[in-house]
């Protein structure tokens, strides 16, 4: 077995890959052991995944949506007590309650008040740049490599696959320095869809590949909402714009699938 980006030996790997990180939710989209290497999955989760979880958009989603890191806490973001306050704001991953720590140097002020309002940002700066690009590069990689798991002579071809080299190696070199990654909401953050199953659920991430008339193959991922499309085979995206205006601005996870979204009630205080 080799690494699906060193192409390295890697069959003594003991790392199970997670194609999106368990921090915005993913629990079952996983690469087995050796898929990708124990050294290229630690090089991700710091140098590539890190950067991403921490950008200030995806730390406040991660706040709002109570979603824990690996060591079970939900990032922290700064809020503000009305009307200028500053606080540091908290949320249990458990029963999702919330709690704020105020300065010590403004203890005086709030004392002087019968009531304020807490204030909540919403929309931080998202990732952009190689940080957003070699995210998505990545994921698109171990998407492309989930689906050929099953037999492994078509993951060997993958692997050797010259055409896929460029995407791996931005994943995991940063190089070429540039590759475009289309961003767009598509559908509230707290959408929700009706399972197979009869029980409503929160639409948390989903994915699919598009091949354009141009014969060009795009990835899509939605993380709550948010779409992100990447080309798989070079650094622009003028194909994926052709597409939306040839197809009213579908997204190609659903324009196929015609499902329906509802967006969820704010959950209630306390």
């Amino acid at each position: 077995m080799r690494c699906i980006f060193c192409k390295a030996e890697s069959s003594a790997s003991r790392s199970i890959e997670h194609i999106l990180p368990e921090s915005i939710g993913n629990s079952k989209l996983l690469l087995p052991k050796g898929v990708v290497c124990d050294k290229c999955n630690n090089y991700f989760a710091k140098a590539v995944e890190k950067p991403f979880l921490e950008a200030e958009a995806v730390r406040q989603m991660r706040f709002h949506e109570g979603l824990p890191s690996k060591k079970g806490r939900v990032p922290s973001i700064v809020g503000l007590l009305d009307p200028d306050v500053p606080v540091r704001l908290f949320r249990d991953a458990k029963d999702r309650a919330l709690s704020a720590a105020v300065p010590t140097e403004h203890f005086g002020r709030l004392a002087e008040r019968p009531e304020g309002r807490l204030l909540m940002p919403m929309g931080g700066a998202p990732p952009s740049g190689t940080v957003l690009s070699r995210f998505f590069a990545k994921v698109a990689t171990e998407s492309m490599a989930a689906r050929l798991t099953y037999d492994p002579r078509l993951l060997e071809q993958f692997i050797d696959d010259p055409q896929l080299d460029p995407l791996r190696n931005h994943a995991r070199r940063g190089q070429p320095l540039d590759w475009s990654v289309h961003v767009r909401r598509i559908y509230p953050a707290n959408a929700r869809t009706l399972g197979p199953d009869g029980s409503w659920g929160q639409v948390m991430h989903e994915s699919d590949f598009l091949v354009t008339p141009r014969q060009e193959i795009y990835f899509a991922q939605a993380i709550f909402g948010i779409e992100y499309t990447i080309n798989i085979g070079g650094p622009d995206v003028d194909g994926y714009l052709e597409w939306l205006d040839a197809n009213n601005q579908a997204s190609p996870l659903y324009a196929p699938k015609n499902l329906e979204l509802y967006e969820m009630p704010a959950p209630r205080p306390g």
